[in-house]
């Protein structure tokens, strides 16, 4: 096996793997490789999300309210970069992974910079290039932690950073707003000029990690770059099952965005403090990392994938209802439900669940794939939410057009995931076991090395 996988390795750059042996205790690989992942999209978030700190009270551009409208933009490039994505992320090469980081965190910051200098409303388009360079990072950034025996732990770690980072980065904000006395406009910029050397020394670091070795490809799967033609038939073959990801994950990604760019509007931040987002959101973490990881010691992937689809179902029953209002709640206490009902079902998706079904139904693919497609269909519902609530619902409160929202995704998330497990059970009626799962990637290796002739 080893003979014929370093052959394949040494002619074939777009499968990821590297060397075959790696002497790294794995606690100190897991700490390594997953702190160093967290920390790089913590550091994305830094790029990307500081502006939702600011309110931008009274200002407008063309009669719309001025923070939806740089939301918009910001959201118009970020999902540009997501459709690009689905075929650049499914075909880049390891090698250029760094280059991509570097540059995309430069034209990040210097997006941030054009929109404090330059002036109202023509700042606004700068944010579009922001949201652009930044859309396919999480994609790269995962590309180096997949195809592990440690990846479920490895993703954890890295996912949530979303929940950690967000609250961060918001509180980051207006520590700059109320005690350094930055203007809105220059605080998005003073931010990510922290973040930006720290990040491309990540991204540097990252090419540093070890490749999966022959242990990890036996327990997951072979991981390949994808050409069109095979996007297309990989779709197909998943299709019922794709939808109904697609459909819930777009309500969700909706969600997640509203009460992240908006919260400030949804909730009086003048009573609360400024670091409340930060403290919150890490107790948050630290629930979905504990949660994600006891799933890492399972081998069986079809039990995860049913666990994983549970979590969510009982996640958005939790998220209804919250919005109801059936339940009085301390303000701390709502932000931190809402907060871990809305990551458990989101993160499951962004992290652990393409991972574990890719090992499961032996994909020939990437998780980069998967995750960029959610992410396009995601961010498309979000900006056509955005673009309603502005032009068809703006005398609606902030708040009641949030929970009255948080009902509708929370019931179809539950009927869409509930629908998810059906179809893994009646296309996989029989988990893999370990022999088994052995034999079938042995036998993955030798079709992908016989139908390339040129190795």
């Amino acid at each position: 096996m080893n003979l014929s996988l370093n052959k394949l390795i040494g002619q074939r750059p777009d499968i990821q793997y590297g060397k075959t042996e790696r002497h790294t205790p794995d606690w100190l690989f897991i700490l390594w490789m997953g702190g160093t992942a967290l920390l790089s999209y913590s550091l994305v978030y830094a790029l990307r999300k500081p502006f939702t700190a600011a309110e931008f009270e009274g200002l407008t551009v063309a009669g719309m309210d001025y923070k939806i409208v740089v939301s918009i933009i910001q959201l118009i490039g970020y999902v540009c970069a997501k459709l690009f994505g689905i075929k650049y992320i499914s075909e880049l090469q390891p090698q250029n992974r760094l280059k991509f980081i570097i540059g995309s965190a430069a034209l990040s910051e210097a997006s941030l910079l054009a929109f404090g200098l330059l002036p109202l409303p023509y700042n606004i388009v700068a944010l579009f290039f922001n949201g652009l360079s930044l859309g396919c990072m999480w994609g790269v950034i995962f590309s180096f932690l997949e195809g592990r025996r440690t990846t479920d732990i490895l993703a954890s770690i890295m996912g949530v950073s979303m929940a950690l980072s967000s609250g961060v980065a918001k509180s980051l904000g207006l520590y700059a707003l109320n005690q350094l006395h930055v203007s809105e406009f220059c605080m998005p910029a003073l931010v990510g000029g922290l973040a930006f050397p720290l990040l491309c020394f990540m991204g540097w670091m990252m090419t540093k990690f070890p490749r999966p070795t022959a242990a990890d490809i036996a327990a997951r799967s072979v991981r390949v770059t994808l050409n069109g033609q095979q996007r297309w038939a990989l779709f197909k073959q998943y299709m019922p099952l794709l939808l109904l990801l697609f459909v819930a994950n777009l309500l969700l990604t909706v969600q997640r965005d509203i009460k992240e760019d908006f919260i400030v509007c949804i909730i009086d931040v003048d009573t609360i403090s400024s670091w409340l987002f930060a403290q919150l959101d890490t107790i948050a973490t630290l629930v979905l990392l504990s949660t994600f990881a006891v799933l890492a010691f399972s081998g069986n992937h079809l039990k995860v994938l049913y666990t994983l689809l549970g979590l969510s179902t009982a996640s958005m029953g939790g998220l209804a209802l919250l919005g109801s209002g059936e339940v009085q709640l301390s303000t701390t206490l709502w932000l931190f439900l809402q907060t871990l009902c809305i990551d458990i079902a989101y993160l499951s998706f962004q992290t652990i669940f393409f991972e574990r079904f890719i090992a499961c139904f032996k994909v020939k693919g990437n998780v980069g794939f998967f995750i960029i497609t959610i992410d396009f269909v995601g961010y498309v519902g979000t900006l056509a939410l955005l673009l309603f609530k502005e032009l068809k619902a703006s005398h609606i409160d902030w708040a009641v057009f949030y929970n009255e929202m948080s009902v509708f995704v929370g019931i179809t998330c539950c009927i869409a995931f509930a629908a998810a497990a059906v179809y893994v059970m009646k296309a996989k009626k029989i988990p893999d076991t370990g022999s088994a799962r052995k034999v079938n990637d042995m036998n993955s290796y030798n079709e992908l090395l016989t139908s390339n002739p040129t190795i």
